[in-house]
């Protein structure tokens, strides 16, 4: 199938809970032992693995595939662009929309995977996961396929929050829209739209003028720890805004409208990008901001901490650097790596607090174009976990 060996789905049972264990070990623990942000766990899951059985994809995938061929025989398990922890040790991590347009991804079917790292072996297994599906026609348009399975040319999933009753809220791009889902990926409303903003998508089919750039929707959503609010986090400027400002919008769960309530988020420059946010607690986020480089070109991926408190009343949420991606501590040399671990990927778009001390940051290997770890190589999705110098003090609600 290409340069990376085909790898497909592990078996399920009580290799989840084992695997799980393996994962957990290398960031369980509560006190900080480090003086600077330190990698202690990483794990790789190869470019060429495919969940077996499936359908096959990537029939208008074009450009440089670095030694795949398409189409390809399934579906493949990539494009990381959320992720939520299970309380089992496994994690559900959304893959998005496919090939990188809408124009290409009709053949991929979206969908969460079910995912168990196993930092003692480098490994990530992929474990089981659900295709999501609108069989109940809550999407008043046409889609894609009669069966109703959503593909990649139906919308761009970025952002993923895991409710307490097990349903999952999802943030796209293509709209911007808020969809939710059940437990079986399965729509329970019509797509939630946001006031103001029209992505192109959405204005080729409705005539609406667009207000933001493509692929500028929700790159980030995090849920208030108490269950009762979203925060979407647009990854583009809207038009008119100051260039670099982005809107998070918030959201209330129960009356299942936003509540008019807005907050900035401002890049450090207006060429970067945001790739997640999630929740810290009721104020607080944890967001990722990178530029556009990979590998030798690969400068600005960092990890902020930002307030939506406002302290310093300039109408922005407060930053406070938390990582920087491409300066981390590996005193262990952890996955081979020297003493000074980078992630220098062009997409990163996954955070996920593992303990009040801990990390875990993946990147979206945007499979099989992204090349930012070997140069003329698709990359792998990487795994890695952080300890962190200072504790989070985040919510308790969100360490369970």
């Amino acid at each position: 199938m290409g340069k990376i060996a085909n790898r497909t789905l592990a078996g399920a049972g009580a290799l989840v809970l084992a695997v799980a264990l393996a994962g957990t070990a290398s960031y369980a623990g509560g006190h900080p032992k480090v003086t600077a942000p330190t990698l202690t766990g990483w794990a790789s899951l190869p470019a060429g693995t495919f969940v077996p059985g499936s359908e096959p994809s990537g029939a208008l995938a074009t450009g440089d595939l670095h030694g795949f061929t398409t189409p390809f025989a399934d579906q493949p398990v990539q494009g990381f662009s959320g992720i939520v922890k299970n309380r089992d040790g496994t994690f559900d991590v959304l893959s998005d929309n496919g090939y990188g347009t809408q124009a290409n991804s009709a053949d991929f079917l979206l969908r969460v995977q079910r995912l168990a790292p196993a930092f003692a072996t480098g490994t990530v297994d992929v474990v089981g996961g659900l295709n999501l599906t609108d069989p109940n026609k809550q999407v008043p348009w046409k889609l894609t396929r009669d069966d109703r399975v959503l593909t990649g040319a139906d919308f761009d999933v970025e952002s993923i929050v895991k409710a307490a009753d097990g349903t999952f809220w999802i943030g796209d791009e293509f709209g911007p829209f808020l969809l939710h889902f059940d437990r079986a990926g399965r729509l329970l409303s019509v797509p939630i739209p946001l006031d103001g903003v029209v992505a192109p998508e959405t204005a080729a089919r409705t005539g609406v003028p667009a207000t933001t750039s493509s692929s500028k929707g929700y790159e980030g959503l995090a849920g208030s720890p108490d269950g009762r609010y979203l925060y979407g986090l647009l990854e583009g400027t809207v038009n008119g805004d100051i260039p670099g400002r982005l809107r998070l919008n918030e959201f209330d769960t129960r009356a299942q409208k936003y509540t008019g309530k807005r907050y900035a988020y401002q890049l450090e420059a207006t060429g970067n990008a945001i790739g997640d946010a999630i929740a810290v607690d009721r104020d607080r986020f944890l967001i990722i901001e990178r530029d556009g480089g990979q590998g030798a070109t690969a400068r600005f991926k960092r990890l902020y901490l930002a307030d939506k408190r406002d302290r310093d009343h300039d109408g922005l949420l407060d930053k406070t650097l938390l990582v920087d991606l491409m300066n981390i501590a590996n005193p262990r040399r952890l996955g081979g790596f020297g003493t000074t671990f980078t992630f220098p990927f062009q997409t990163i778009e996954d955070v996920v607090i593992l303990d009040d001390t801990h990390l875990a940051v993946l990147n979206d290997n945007n499979f099989p174009f992204s090349s930012g770890r070997t140069e003329g190589q698709a990359d792998n999705n990487e795994w890695i976990t952080i300890e962190l110098p200072e504790r989070l003090r985040a919510d308790r609600n969100l360490l369970r």
